[in-house]
């Protein structure tokens, strides 16, 4: 059994008091114990920057108490990281960069695949944990052939090569006993099925969250359940798809040698890009809610190390504006449907001001409903006009796009949320960490350096 010991040094101060000399003891703090985890997890929030997990424990304060609630990143938050890609180009990274960076302890530039900046394939952590007889898994919301499980499972020059990514699964040898999350287009092609030959290598497939539960786990688990990513949660048939997921994953891979499993709350991520505060907390919540079903599960299993962080921050969210000192998320706790599930519906219905509210799930002002329809009228005249010169450039002007600009723009004002970009940011990201040697992870600390100290507890195996 590991037993710390606290070494005590003598500072060799004295003080002179009279004749009489006083010996300052300072306690020295000792180094982490180091033990070989039986499981890790590593956790990607993508795009989970720090405001994230702020605007997060606001949505979820009680209003009706007197003080604001911690949450799940409260209770496990142990550092910071920093992001940036190789220093050649810039300081904020893209998803496949810091990526990499996360799987491989590399720098490199953005849209890199586990690939350096000689574009040199880079030995990845899952790649590793596999060599080592562990079972190996990705949980995500976005396809699964995406930047983050592409740079754990896969080797490419640009993350957008997703053909050729997906095709790797299966042509450089199968990496994982558990694949979830979405995909469709990607896997079952006209020229070619992967699902069918997934199959072939001993797979079950499954393509409905229903079934999470009942797949037997005595064969490796394929399961796609979308087109591309997922659905917003706020729209899915499963709101909480990224733990329900996660459980079935940790249940598939559980044996006597350990397993190495990556979990990504993917469309955090999506949502900054957009703007849109109402679908990106409810992915965090689903995010929170996986957190929270590991919270039970190590502590059941306590030779499971957990580590979460983000890859960047999306979007520069911030949480009050125009000097205004408020933050609202109430209206955000009554929706029901994702800001671009209420712009399908406006588009494709009358605007009244009840209907409206009823997609909003909560009363809209008369000026709100008027520019709603004003944006909806003025798109389609704008569409009509261009057409008549050019049919083509009329034909990307989107009423749907510009309706969803509105809806967004209605809960912003509603929340005072505001926003500083539509793209990444290069500000430092939290470090959330749970299980064994979860002090490892403790302070600032770069990406790669997270996983140079996975690389070294799998070195110990």
């Amino acid at each position: 059994m590991n037993k710390i010991l606290i070494a005590l040094t003598i500072a060799g101060l004295t003080m002179s008091c009279g004749k009489e000399t006083k010996t300052v003891v300072k306690e020295v703090q000792p180094a982490p114990v180091v033990s070989t985890p039986k499981n890790i997890i590593m956790i990607v929030g993508d795009g989970m920057g720090p405001t994230y997990t702020t605007a997060y424990r606001y949505f979820k304060d009680d209003p009706s108490t007197p003080r604001v609630e911690n949450t799940v990143f409260d209770r496990h938050l142990v550092g910071m990281s920093s992001t940036y890609p190789d220093t050649h180009h810039n300081y904020v990274t893209d998803s496949a960069a810091s990526a990499t960076a996360l799987s491989s302890a590399i720098k490199t530039y953005n849209g890199a695949v586990a690939v350096d900046m000689d574009k040199q394939n880079v030995e990845t952590v899952l790649e590793r944990a596999r060599s080592l007889g562990m079972k190996t898994g990705v949980v995500v919301t976005s396809q699964i052939n995406h930047a983050t499980p592409a740079s754990y499972l896969s080797h490419n020059d640009y993350r957008y090569n997703y053909d050729a990514i997906a095709d790797s699964y299966i042509d450089n040898g199968i990496q994982a006993d558990v694949y979830l999350g979405g995909g469709w287009k990607f896997f079952i092609r006209e020229d070619r099925n992967l699902v069918e030959e997934f199959e072939d290598n001993g797979f079950n497939y499954i393509d409905s969250y229903q079934l999470l539960d009942s797949v037997s786990t005595d064969k490796p688990l394929l399961g796609l359940f979308g087109d591309k990513g997922l659905p917003w949660a706020l729209d899915d048939t499963n709101k909480h798809r990224l733990s329900a997921m996660t459980k079935t994953a940790t249940k598939h891979l559980e044996n006597e040698d350990g397993y190495f499993l990556l979990v990504e709350g993917s469309q955090i991520d999506w949502a900054g890009h957009a703007n849109d505060i109402a679908s990106a907390m409810g992915e965090m919540d689903d995010f929170a809610k996986t957190l929270e079903y590991l919270e039970t599960y190590v502590k059941e299993n306590p030779d499971t190390l957990v580590v979460i962080t983000a890859d960047h921050s999306t979007g520069g969210v911030t949480l009050g504006v125009d000097g205004v000192f408020q933050w609202d998320p109430k209206v955000l706790r009554t929706m029901t449907q994702s800001p671009q599930s209420i712009a399908n519906k406006l588009e494709n219905n009358d605007i009244t001001k009840e209907f409206a509210s009823s997609l909003f799930n909560f009363d809209l002002t008369n000026e709100e409903v008027t520019q709603l329809i004003s944006v909806k009228n003025d798109t389609l005249k704008d569409i009509q006009v261009t057409a008549i010169t050019d049919i083509v450039a009329s034909e990307k002007i989107s009423i749907n796009k510009e309706i969803y600009k509105t809806v967004k723009f209605i809960i912003n004002g509603r929340t005072y949320t505001g926003w500083t970009s539509s793209g990444h940011t290069a500000a430092d990201v939290p470090v959330f960490a749970m299980g064994s040697n979860k002090d490892l992870f403790n302070g600032y600390q770069d990406n790669t350096d997270i996983a140079k100290k996975i690389f070294k507890l799998l070195g110990d195996k």
